[in-house]
Parts: structure tokens; sequence; C-alpha cells
């Protein structure tokens, strides 16, 4: 590994001491600090490999900014993230513009009244984050199946109690199924 590729903070993996941090760097040494405690080696020549993940872009002919914004794009798509804009698409067209209102059963305390569209965009976020949920538990490697069942029925149960929103919804397809 050349010492130019390093930086400080940087984890890196050394075939005998293991996992360790770079905590300075000079002209031709850098210092690591190990499980076993601090080193200096001349990484050109020792057989240090870098443990975080690496990525090389070669022959990229877009801009870094238009790059940026689509792989966050696509994070945001994956994760089930959305602008509150783009939620309100979603919204039966009766409900557009309107208002969410509850009255506290003490006559004395003043209404809350509430955008309906900023009410639904909380709704839709609860809607993708039990489906994030889902998929971190269907994917996570150290539960066993019977757990993964278990935890999945609740998210069930998450979605049979919101039901009572799916009046909202402009399509069937992105309503709350208890089933």
């Amino acid at each position: 590994m050349k010492i130019e590729s390093l930086h400080i903070g940087m984890k890196v993996r050394h075939p005998q001491y293991g996992v360790g941090t770079v905590k300075a760097i000079t002209e031709k040494t850098a210092e690591f600090v190990f499980p076993d405690g601090a080193k200096t080696i001349a990484p050109d020549s020792a057989e240090l490999q870098p443990h975080e993940e690496q990525a090389e872009i070669t022959g990229l002919s877009m801009p870094l900014a238009q790059f940026i914004e689509q792989v966050v794009k696509s994070t945001a798509d994956r994760m089930g993230v959305e602008k509150p804009g783009e939620t309100v698409d979603q919204l039966g067209n009766r409900w557009q513009n309107g208002r969410v209102t509850l009255h506290p059963s003490d006559s004395s305390l003043q209404p809350k009244e509430v955008p309906l569209e900023v009410f639904f965009h909380k709704i839709v976020m609860i809607r993708n984050n039990l489906r994030v949920l889902e998929q971190k538990i269907n994917s996570h490697e150290k539960l066993s199946d019977a757990d993964k069942v278990e935890m999945q029925q609740y998210i069930t149960r998450s979605h049979g109690s919101l039901t009572t929103f799916n009046i909202l919804f402009k399509n069937k397809q992105d309503q709350f199924s208890g089933a």
C-alpha cells in the first residue's frame, strides 16, 4: 500500500498485527495503533490493506455533483425515504388541502389544527419505516427464522392498526394491510 493513499483515522489491516488506525504520517512511514499497541511501519514495504470498503471510479464522464445526486436518490429510494411533497400525490384527491383538527375534551383548551398533507406525510413515513424495519429483520444474519417470524407478526399487527388511515390513500396498493 502506498503512503499517499493513507489518511489520518483510516483503518488498515496488517497480516501480523490485525486491524489498526492511522495516527500519524511522515514522508516514508506511518504510525498505526493496533490492538496490541502502536507501531511505526513503512506502508510501501508492508502488506497493508485498507480495512474500509474502497471504490475506484474510472472513466466517469459526468459532473461529480450529478453522480452524487444519483447515488443519494437511489439510496433514498431503496430506504423508502420520501420528501414531504412527494407523498402528497399519494393522498386522495378529496383530502387535498384538507386539515386535521384535534379537539381536547377540556373546552378551555384550544384545538390543534394540522394541514392534512403534513399529517399524511407522517403516516407515510411510519409505513416506510415499517418496511425498512421489515427488510432489516428479514436480512439480519443473527436472528433465527423463528425470531424473524415473531418480529414480522408485530409489524403485521402494526400495519393492521394503521388501516384506519387507508381512507386517505389515493391508490389501494399504497394502503396498509394487516394480512
